[in-house]
């Protein structure tokens, strides 16, 4: 369960989403912002797609056995 916000909390919240979803209506209107933020976009997806597929590739390994140290002298 989350933390409740204290009431100052949630002031500086509703604050921070006004500010973003003014600069969201900006963003919008302008149609070279929003083709250009749309294209970073998909980069940032496929980046993300990349990291879990080898975060994956990871968690499907499994730890190697250790060398014996024993030596014959």
């Amino acid at each position: 369960m989350a933390a409740k916000l204290t009431k100052e909390d949630k002031k500086w919240r509703a604050e921070s989403d006004a500010r973003t979803l003014s600069e969201a209506v900006i963003i919008k209107e302008d149609r070279e912002r929003l083709r250009l933020a749309s294209e970073h976009a998909k980069t940032l997806a496929n980046n993300v797609r990349e990291q879990a597929k080898n975060l994956d590739k990871v968690s499907r390994m499994k730890p190697r056995p250790k060398k014996s140290s024993s030596r014959k002298k």
